[in-house]
């Protein structure tokens, strides 16, 4: 992933806290506890003192933090010359000014059905890429083709149910989390940020994460991530959002039009034991292969058909049926069927005990 910052200004860039990201990434890890070994003890007691019904309506849409970590959850990024908020409810204001094309194309992101780093036609505006969005959310279950149904049928009421769902979410077990953990957002920013004045960009994308480099020449951030990607800050700047909950995601905001973001770690919780020398060497030789290694990216993020692999990776189903056999024989990878869907999802709980490195890698 790489970010253009050519012209780039001090003062443009900016590292700051933010409540409805923060908020984003605890609806992932209520989802996919998996993914986040750490927080095992926060999720059971979370999960466990949950009305049902909060439970139920967490699962309508958990394709915008499940699936992927939605823009929805930084919106700011859609307004120029807009940071983050200090408060929840300043941020939900932010998410209700983006416009209906903003909100509609963030919220469908999880089908793929438009060029996320590019400027094209939207399933507001077009019937064919309408069309598509629901042909794909069809292949990921019935409850995610009936949001985006509705969604595409009218999104100001879909508008109006996230940011309930948001707020019901923020009394239930937000407000909790979040007065513990903005503290140490906030130190963290303030780190960063004295890094940028005194010593520069380059040292406080270093203390980001290893996986960040400046290439000071060429004026260019390079993300290291099993994904591809480009975007340029122009005269929008760079925006800096530290979680606590999300290791160990590190993510980039690259959408067309938007301000790029870094949604970094703070801090990384120890995993489990490794496996068997026997599992470690089969599922090694499994994941040597780089289109495999690529595959679990997608597969460690949602369940996936094989003709959607093959869409992603750009290779013919059998090509792609063949490495999934091999993750599967190696315990990697589970496969259940869905009507006449079968998905493909890889097990991070197998993965996890891999080892940190490999996991972060994946989820970088």
């Amino acid at each position: 992933m790489r970010i253009d910052i050519a012209g780039l200004r001090p003062e443009l860039v900016a590292v700051v806290p933010s409540p409805l990201a923060e908020l984003g990434m605890a609806l992932h890890a209520l989802s996919e506890p998996g993914h986040h070994p750490g927080l095992q003890g926060w999720v059971t007691g979370v999960t466990a003192r949950l009305d049902p019904h909060l439970a139920d309506r967490m699962c309508e849409a958990d394709f915008l933090w499940r699936t992927t970590f939605s823009d929805l959850f930084l919106p700011y990024a859609g307004i120029p010359g807009t940071l983050p908020c200090a408060t929840l409810a300043e941020e939900l204001d932010l998410l209700d000014k983006l416009t209906d094309e903003q909100f509609v194309d963030a919220a469908l992101e999880f089908t793929c059905a438009v060029g996320y780093g590019s400027c094209g036609p939207t399933a507001l505006s077009d019937p064919e890429v309408r069309r598509r969005s629901l042909d794909l959310a069809a292949a990921r279950g019935p409850r995610q083709l009936r949001f985006s149904e509705r969604l595409l049928a009218d999104p100001p009421r879909i508008r109006a149910w996230l940011r309930q769902f948001l707020q019901d979410c923020d009394e239930a077990f937000f407000a909790e989390a979040w007065s513990r953990l903005r503290h140490q957002l906030a130190a963290d920013a303030r780190h960063k940020t004295d890094l940028l004045r005194h010593r520069g960009l380059a040292e406080a994308l270093a203390a980001v994460s290893p996986a960040v480099t400046l290439d000071e020449a060429a004026a260019d951030i390079a993300v290291d991530k099993l994904g591809d990607g480009r975007t340029a800050t122009g005269d929008k700047g760079l925006l800096l959002v530290p979680t606590s909950l999300g290791w160990p995601h590190l993510m980039v905001l690259h959408r067309y039009g938007w301000q790029p973001v870094l949604h970094y770690p703070v801090g990384s919780p120890e995993l489990a034991a490794p496996p068997t020398l026997e599992q470690l060497a089969l599922r090694m030789t499994a994941l040597s292969h780089p289109v495999r290694m690529r595959m679990c990216r997608n597969l460690a993020r949602s369940a996936y058909t094989t003709g959607e692999l093959a869409q992603v990776h750009g290779m013919t189903a059998p090509e792609i049926s063949r490495h999934l056999a091999v993750l599967k024989k190696a315990g990697l990878v589970t496969t259940r069927r869905r009507g006449r869907y079968v998905l493909h999802q890889l097990d991070v709980t197998v993965v996890a005990r891999l080892g940190s490195e490999f996991l972060e890698g994946i989820l970088r």
